[in-house]
């Protein structure tokens, strides 16, 4: 427990933030060209997360949502640095609880991930956006909340749940596939109690 924000500052940790960063840009540039009703744009977040603990995975998911706002003029992106900052610490959080291990447990991650994505998103989009997150199937059920008069703060949440949670989900796993394909020697250099600091 009291290893859960130790973070290992070596080579391998600076060369896993921009990896990590460039996944997460591909993967918003990806869904956003396809049109897809998921962001996809929190793999690299959460593969530094799992790795390099919820401070790595904080900064990974911060740093690229200003990157992707400054480079494509998406100041939607800007806003919400602060979502990606929660989503790489809860799951950071709970990868280093033992949650990321097996797949079964790694479910425990997405839902981390996605209630930060949710309890953080829905606020500001209240504020910047009238509570619509921009996505189809979320912005329909908002709207659908809206017509029967319910609060903009209940209509937004559910906005965000339906796409969030599924997302950080399809996020995860694609997370843990990756993972699980890195030699043990490797995912050693990041490990806060491993001795081993060397590849060879």
């Amino acid at each position: 427990m009291s290893n859960i924000f130790k973070t290992k500052l070596n080579a391998a940790t600076i060369v896993l933030i921009p990896a990590c960063i460039g996944i997460n840009y591909l993967g918003k540039l990806f869904a956003q060209f396809l049109k897809l009703p998921l962001w996809l744009d929190c793999i690299g977040t959460c593969i530094g997360a799992a790795l390099g603990g919820p401070v790595i995975g904080g900064i990974c998911g911060a740093v690229n949502n200003i990157i992707y706002g400054l480079t494509t003029g998406d100041n939607i992106s800007l806003v919400y640095a602060l979502t990606s900052l929660g989503i790489g610490i809860a799951v950071g959080i709970t990868a280093r609880l033992g949650f990321m291990e097996t797949f079964p447990k790694s479910f425990v991650c997405a839902l981390a991930g996605g209630l930060a994505a949710v309890i953080i998103s829905t606020p500001l989009n209240v504020m910047f956006w009238g509570g619509t997150t921009g996505n189809v199937w979320g912005d329909a059920l908002f709207a659908v909340t809206q017509a029967n008069g319910m609060p903009v703060v209940v209509g937004s949440f559910l906005d965000e749940l339906v796409v969030d949670v599924p997302d950080k989900i399809l996020t995860v796993i694609i997370a843990f596939l990756i993972l699980k394909g890195l030699p043990a020697k490797l995912k050693a250099l990041y490990d806060v109690n491993a001795e081993i600091e060397r590849l060879d």
